[in-house]
């Protein structure tokens, strides 16, 4: 049988796109099966639904998408991403895949976090469960970062809304164990190296989310509770450097959540904490793609990234 140059060449191309896929993105289970810290045994299936943006529901098996550049642009940067949705639902592409895509142009790694959302139906003492994911993540990359061209000393985390508390709660309070290790990636440290944190909750106490709040801890949380997951209060001299933003005008969470956690940070850790303030912008707008104001915060987060390695 004989064939064109031209369908050997569409061949080879094709070859080419499936094998520059399967190199730049693949999904990665966080947990062994029959392994994941806090579960029950469910038959409820994950939730997809899409209307103007993607959210993601109901999860019970966590993962991480990883989204690496072409090696030519790779700066050895990576961040690993959580979207937000209250605890309730994630905002899985316009605070996650999108966020990862932009970075991919700029030569960083994108790692999107699906992080399970607290739920007494399926899982045991939930409000441990979102940090517990996002500690095994940061693990994984720590342990992949050879593989993925990353600099395992520049790994950093970025949230949005809810998973910007759940960025905060892991910047602060890595070091605590949450789980029992389970192999040797559990050995490796869970600080990230940077942090950066778009309109976030971070207080559990008065100017909080309420939504955030009782998903995550309940609405009857101990005053225990409230204070443990207050990421103002968690900051030590060890807390990473972090990079904030916010609107004056969100109604959603309020910016006295970004200016706690500037003013605490800036008092106890060792390393700076920048909050750059918009004064319109409102809750929830991602890349802002359509704001000639807003959109430069992702460039002006690179900056910030890069003057941090000449320190």
């Amino acid at each position: 049988m004989r064939y064109s140059l031209v369908s050997v060449l569409l061949g080879i191309l094709i070859i080419i796109n499936i094998v520059s896929c399967t190199t730049t993105e693949r999904i990665i289970d966080l947990w062994p099966e029959g392994k994941i810290p806090n579960q029950k045994e469910t038959s409820v299936e994950e939730v997809h639904e899409f209307t103007d943006i993607l959210r993601v529901s109901k999860v019970h098996k966590p993962t991480i998408e990883v989204f690496l550049p072409d090696k030519s642009i790779a700066t050895g940067q990576a961040l690993l991403i959580f979207p937000g949705g209250g605890y309730r639902i994630l905002a899985y592409d316009k605070e996650g895949t999108n966020i990862a895509k932009f970075l991919n142009e700029r030569g960083i790694a994108g790692i999107v976090v699906k992080y399970r959302l607290p739920s007494d139906d399926y899982q045991t003492d939930k409000h441990k469960v979102p940090l517990i994911d996002a500690q095994r993540a940061i693990r994984i990359v720590r342990s992949r970062a050879g593989e993925w061209n990353i600099d395992s000393k520049q790994i950093g985390i970025i949230g949005f809304s809810a998973g910007g508390h759940l960025a905060s709660t892991l910047g602060t309070t890595y070091h605590q164990t949450m789980y029992l290790p389970i192999d040797v990636i559990d050995e490796l440290s869970a600080r990230p190296d940077f942090m950066a944190l778009l309109y976030p909750v971070i207080t559990m106490r008065e100017k909080t989310h309420k939504g955030s709040r009782d998903n995550l801890l309940g609405e009857n949380a101990t005053e225990d509770l409230i204070m443990k997951y207050s990421s103002e209060n968690q900051i030590t001299e060890s807390t990473p450097p972090t990079y904030v933003v916010h609107a004056m005008d969100d109604t959603v969470v309020p910016v006295a959540n970004s200016e706690y956690f500037n003013t605490m940070h800036n008092l106890k850790s060792n390393a700076g904490c920048t909050l750059y303030l918009f004064e319109k912008g409102g809750h929830g707008f991602g890349l802002a793609q359509d704001d000639t104001v807003l959109k430069q915060w992702p460039f002006n987060l690179i900056e910030w990234m890069n003057s941090l390695e000449t320190e």
